[in-house]
């Protein structure tokens, strides 16, 4: 009797418990995920890096050819310290290949967080994705083919007399990653622009009534970013305020005042149930 009150008191193991350690296995497939598309992305830069070594003097001569192209007949670009004349260019290579290998990183982060979106995030942040991608190349390649030029011309003929302009190699490519930072993030003013109206942060019409402080902000950020010279400033001042114009342009054209209520249609949130494969 004792044997069966002793089995009927006797809880059997709950079901339940079987959920935590399903979580941590869960938990652990997106760590190793995580893991796996770290790599392939570091991966892609290290054998981008690897076809860019032996061309990081030609690289580098490239990027130099704006400020060769206004230096005084004579004027050449000196390396003051002694691992100078490798390391600029090795430096410069690294970033270029970072540079070029930005779609496929993109790429393996969209591809681990799409699969946790909903429908309609989805389709808001695949052509954000791209179009901050390209806008920060628009970016770059305006400030090297015209902010540049512009820029060198002004600092090579301000030079007092008898004073010699020899750049030294090193800090020509602190300038130019800096400039490159500047011009690429200030191109992202549209999406930037797009998310806040997007997201209901504040509403189109609430944005364009704060044009005036868009515009100071945007010549004070030229100010700061940019050489102290007018040309310099307008360049990069003038395209903020312009992309900020068509950044608001498109949220008025695809935001609409209610569309906060619709994102909680059904039918729009469908998670997706596979993972994309690169």
């Amino acid at each position: 009797m004792s044997d069966s009150k002793d089995l009927q008191s006797t809880p059997e193991a709950p079901a339940a418990a079987d959920k935590p350690q399903g979580a941590e296995q869960s938990f652990i497939s997106h760590l190793i995920e995580l893991r796996s598309r770290l790599l392939k992305a570091i991966a892609c830069v290290g054998v981008v890096l690897l076809c860019m070594m032996p061309f990081q003097n030609h690289i580098y001569s490239w990027l130099a050819a704006p400020l060769l192209a206004k230096m005084p007949g004579g004027s050449t670009m000196i390396a003051t310290e002694v691992a100078s004349s490798f390391y600029a260019p090795f430096v410069l290579t690294a970033f270029a290949a970072l540079f070029v290998s930005i779609p496929f990183v993109f790429y393996q982060a969209w591809a681990f967080v799409a699969p946790g979106l909903y429908l309609n995030e989805r389709r808001l942040a695949l052509p954000l994705l791209i179009s901050s991608t390209a806008l920060f190349y628009i970016g770059v390649a305006f400030c090297y083919y015209v902010v540049f030029p512009l820029a060198f011309g002004f600092f090579t003929t301000t030079a007092p007399e008898g004073v010699t302009v020899m750049t030294d190699i090193s800090k020509y490519l602190d300038f130019v990653i800096k400039m490159f930072l500047a011009f690429g993030s200030a191109f992202e003013v549209p999406v930037a622009t797009f998310l806040v109206v997007r997201t209901g942060m504040i509403s189109a019409a609430e944005l364009a009534e704060k044009r005036r402080y868009v515009i100071v902000g945007a010549f004070t950020a030229g100010a700061i970013l940019t050489p102290p010279d007018v040309f310099s400033q307008c360049m990069l001042s003038i395209p903020i305020w312009m992309l900020y114009e068509i950044g608001l342009l498109f949220a008025r054209y695809f935001v609409k005042p209610d569309e906060e209520e619709a994102e909680d249609d059904n039918t729009e949130l469908e998670p997706a149930s596979t993972a994309e494969k690169p």
